[in-house]
């Protein structure tokens, strides 16, 4: 089944190039990016000046090709994409939360920005924690993660997944 997607909008960052660009929010933290949506959404932005963070859904534009296996940016093993946060998917969607700075004539001025410059921006969720306190466990387990998401926040992307 082919599913098709329209750009709400348009995702505009200091990362004009991959290689360099943090990996994930937390090594993002305080870089600036500003979202222009387009004329025909502007009205769906109606009182998400009251959220401080966001969820952004966006296309991955630049990846090209997926894997099935891959050699994330924090580890040096290969793991099932399917367990990373890779941009070598099969459907090249990416999701990140971002802080909200302000919202001017259908511009969203944003905060912890790990997303190159003209990413084409899919949809928009407000952040709202406790829509999941309650599924949350006492057994979490983040896997393969436990041992290096503190690299998360000095670690930038190479050219591993532009190939």
């Amino acid at each position: 089944m082919k599913i098709e997607f329209e750009s709400i909008g348009t995702i505009h960052s200091p990362f004009k190039e991959l290689e360099g660009m943090p990996i994930q929010p937390t090594g993002a933290k305080g870089i600036k990016g500003k979202i222009c949506i387009k004329d025909e959404f502007k009205a769906g932005l109606k009182d998400i000046d009251g959220f401080s963070h966001l969820i952004l859904i966006y296309h991955l534009h630049k990846t090209n090709g997926h894997a099935l296996e891959v050699k994330p940016f924090m580890d040096n093993n290969t793991h099932g994409v399917f367990a990373t946060r890779s941009p070598k998917r099969p459907n090249n969607i990416g999701m990140t939360t971002v802080k909200l700075d302000k919202v001017e004539d259908g511009i969203l001025y944003v905060s912890n920005v790990d997303i190159l410059d003209g990413t084409p921006l899919l949809d928009i969720k407000p952040y709202v924690p406790q829509l999941f306190e309650d599924t949350l466990v006492d057994d979490l387990k983040i896997g393969w993660f436990e041992n290096n998401h503190q690299k998360a926040k000095s670690q930038k992307a190479d050219d591993r997944f532009i190939k």
